[in-house]
């Protein structure tokens, strides 16, 4: 299982974008994620388009409340 830690953001979503497209999960664990911006939800949505279905394990309040904002909750299987 893939795990996201700490933020991200402008600083870093290029990176982590890299990161998902080299490795390609469809489980993710968002236990240690602080906070995601609209560049990480971009790499998701690429990593979506890509593999088809990605599930998202863990995801604390904050950060589901960006999720369900922007759309994000219907599109990706998320699991608080």
């Amino acid at each position: 299982m893939y795990k996201i830690k700490g933020k991200i953001d402008t600083t870093n979503a290029s990176a982590f974008e890299k990161d998902l497209m080299e490795k390609l999960p469809t489980e993710i664990d968002a236990s240690e994620l602080e906070y995601i911006t609209s560049s990480g939800l971009r790499a998701l949505m690429k990593l979506l388009q890509t593999v088809g279905n990605v599930t998202i394990y863990n995801v604390n309040p904050d950060v589901y409340e960006v999720f369900e904002i922007t759309g994000f909750d219907t599109l990706l299987d998320i699991r608080k």
